[in-house]
């Protein structure tokens, strides 16, 4: 495993529905990515179909991970000897129905693995309840250039799902997004309190642009374990950043501020019960 890796973000506009000219965007900055050497590029949320695609969403599912999409990537991926993250529609095989928001990691040798979307927005502006089914899993995946594990949007406001993933070994958690931009507030701080509560930098990516009347934000970033950013995007446009970073950086910060040390395990089984009984 590389002790010190270069993670690149895509934060690019999506034509919703056209998966063609998402995976060329893609491209374009995969090839940008290479040219500095980046170990790893990510991708915000829905990247492969665009987020507002409502019931449309049937017919751009894909399984995963022999879907077509999937593996056109996968073969980016094998060329440019880069890992990737992006989100997609996936599909269920066996049930139409069934769809998951979903994203994908893929390496130099090939399809890794998936973390499926836990928490979906049903309320003001979103309607994922609608359409997907959560996940229940909080993987984590071991790769040549770290632990990583991965969310997806919403899930940020879940703290336990960041717990988990810290837990379970992750020193670099990518949150894959397609906030508008009424939530920017809230992202700049959750990000950067996720980052800070585990001691794990933290790749924040999300859409920009805007689809059917909703203006994606933007504001990429990539947060050192202090929560500081050590690299920014614009606001509301597409735009592209790198950060190298060295997972020793961790130890130093939690040599200060030991947070999993001091972890009560005991809280978390309050926190159940009283979460059962709402």
């Amino acid at each position: 495993m590389h002790e010190e890796i270069t993670v690149a973000l895509g934060q690019i506009s999506c034509r919703v529905g056209d998966k063609k000219r998402n995976i060329e965007a893609m491209k374009r900055r995969i090839a940008q990515a290479k040219k500095i050497k980046a170990n790893l590029i990510a991708f915000p949320e829905l990247s492969l179909t665009g987020y507002v695609v409502r019931d449309r969403a049937y017919e751009l599912a894909e399984p995963i991970p022999n879907g077509p999409s999937v593996q056109e990537i996968e073969k980016i991926a094998k060329n440019e000897g880069i890992h990737i993250i992006f989100g997609m529609i996936e599909g269920n095989p066996k049930a139409g129905a069934i769809l998951h928001n979903t994203a994908v990691l893929i390496g130099p040798r090939g399809y890794i693995g998936k973390y499926r979307k836990m928490h979906l927005p049903t309320h003001s502006v979103f309607e994922e309840k609608r359409y997907f089914r959560p996940g229940y899993q909080t993987p984590v995946f071991e790769t040549d250039v770290g632990t990583i594990g991965i969310m997806i949007c919403y899930d940020v406001y879940f703290p336990e799902i960041t717990r988990l993933l810290s837990l379970r070994g992750a020193k670099l958690i990518v949150c894959i997004s397609a906030s508008p931009s009424v939530r920017r507030g809230f992202f700049e701080t959750l990000t950067a309190a996720r980052a800070i509560e585990n001691t794990v930098f933290l790749a924040f990516v999300n859409l920009a642009g805007i689809q059917d009347g909703l203006q994606f934000w933007g504001g990429s970033r990539i947060l050192a374990p202090s929560g500081t950013p050590v690299s920014r995007a614009k606001y509301d446009v597409d735009d592209f950043i790198s950060a190298t970073i060295n997972y020793f950086d961790i130890n130093r910060v939690q040599a200060w501020v030991p947070i999993l040390r001091d972890l009560r395990p005991e809280i978390f089984t309050s926190l159940r019960e009283e979460t059962e009984n709402l």
